[in-house]
């Protein structure tokens, strides 16, 4: 049984998706972990953890870190040795991207070792590094060079941006900057994006993908109107959520509803007011 049933809700449709931005809420992203059985730790300042029972895949939800890594996912083969692969999404990152990567690592945990700790390689058939950048193609997006020594595909509106790096990296670097061999973000300029997020060499392809497809699809995320710091304003398409209309009434229901009202006299009638107006619904929250 899932430990959170609420889905993420809200008054208007953001899209393109890439354009939302975090709803400050980070169940959804630790849930797909926490279902496993992971158990989840809090630090004296706010920050959350979860560790995988063998100690192989670490979490942190770090909303009073030192920078804007909001969450900082990693991966070892020996639980004291350094990081086999790092992914890190930024505070503005939506949260719907962070949840079909711990969604998909979660599907790989649960595989084994083979899968979460599967490297990229070039020409295989399930760990090929192209398999995360075809939802894209296949999509619209086009091929880009920025700059030199990184291949990209960005969105055909150029708002979202996909950034392979070549050549050699420092792994150390690749955990702790945005100088990773993967690079996602939105914006109009590479060092002032709307969100980003980094993941290191070797990242499992199929995790990766998780994550393409997530912001690839034309389907538009909710948000709140309201929630203005939740999607990127005079550049996201905003779109009511029209509520359902009501069924009509049969023949049975409209006698049902006569039989059970008083018949108006004329001194009964009420008579309209413009002084007067009706309540106000009550507050989403």
């Amino acid at each position: 049984m899932p430990l959170h049933d609420d889905t993420i809700d809200g008054d208007v449709y953001v899209s393109p998706r890439y354009l939302a931005l975090t709803t400050a809420i980070g169940d959804p992203g630790l849930d797909p972990l926490r279902n496993l059985g992971w158990e989840l730790h809090h630090d004296d300042i706010g920050n959350a953890y979860l560790n995988a029972p063998d100690g192989k895949v670490r979490l942190g939800y770090l909303p009073e870190g030192e920078d804007d890594g909001l969450w900082r996912i990693n991966a070892y083969k020996d639980p004291f040795g350094p990081p086999i692969w790092g992914t890190c999404f930024n505070d503005s990152c939506p949260t719907e991207f962070v949840t079909a990567f711990t969604t998909c690592l979660a599907e790989a945990y649960v595989q084994g070792l083979d899968s979460y700790l599967a490297r990229p390689v070039s020409g295989s058939k399930d760990h090929d590094p192209f398999l995360a950048i075809a939802p894209l193609i296949n999509r619209g997006w086009r091929i880009d060079r920025p700059r030199w020594g990184v291949f990209a595909v960005q969105s055909p509106d150029q708002l979202a941006h996909l950034e392979w790096t070549t050549g050699s990296l420092d792994p150390e670097a690749e955990l702790t900057t945005r100088d990773a061999r993967w690079h996602l973000w939105a914006g109009t300029s590479v060092d002032h994006p709307y969100w980003y997020a980094t993941a290191s060499t070797d990242t499992p392809v199929a995790l990766l993908k998780a994550v393409t497809e997530s912001l690839s699809d034309p389907a538009p995320l909710l948000r709140w109107r309201d929630d203005t710091y939740s999607y990127v304003q005079q550049r996201a398409q905003l779109t009511p959520v029209v509520p359902p209309r009501a069924a009509t009434p049969t023949p049975l229901d409209v006698q049902r509803t006569a039989s059970r009202r008083p018949a108006l006299t004329t001194s009964s009638v009420p008579r309209w007011s413009t002084t007067s107006r009706p309540a106000l619904p009550g507050s989403r929250r």
